[in-house]
């Protein structure tokens, strides 16, 4: 993050240059699906896996993985009681984007 830089009149001289950070995030954002949420629900790697009829190690590997495909984020928000909605925060207005969406 790039912090910000301001300036504070001092008393005995010339302004100085001040350093802040910028506002972290209130909830890290840099996985997909972190194991905390999974934690907070209360799943363990095997609960999930098994509701995901795949095998733990697999699991791992997609909890801290970047990137995924819809479909199987879809299948890890189901698995934990959820369900996956899309939305585009466009200039305009915002769009539901239905095309991922499943029945069943």
């Amino acid at each position: 993050m790039t912090p910000r830089i301001g300036f504070a009149a001092t008393a005995n001289g010339p302004p100085r240059c001040l350093r802040q950070a910028a506002p972290k995030p209130e909830k890290p954002e840099s996985r997909v699906l972190s194991p905390e949420l999974r934690r907070e629900i209360g799943l363990t790697q095997e609960d999930l896996a098994a509701a995901m009829n795949i095998k733990q190690p697999s699991l791992s590997k997609l909890e801290s993985q970047d990137d995924m495909q819809i479909s199987t984020l879809q299948r890890l928000v189901r698995a934990l009681g959820g369900e996956l909605e899309l939305i585009a925060h466009m200039p305009g207005g915002d769009i539901r984007i239905r095309q991922f969406a499943q029945t069943g």
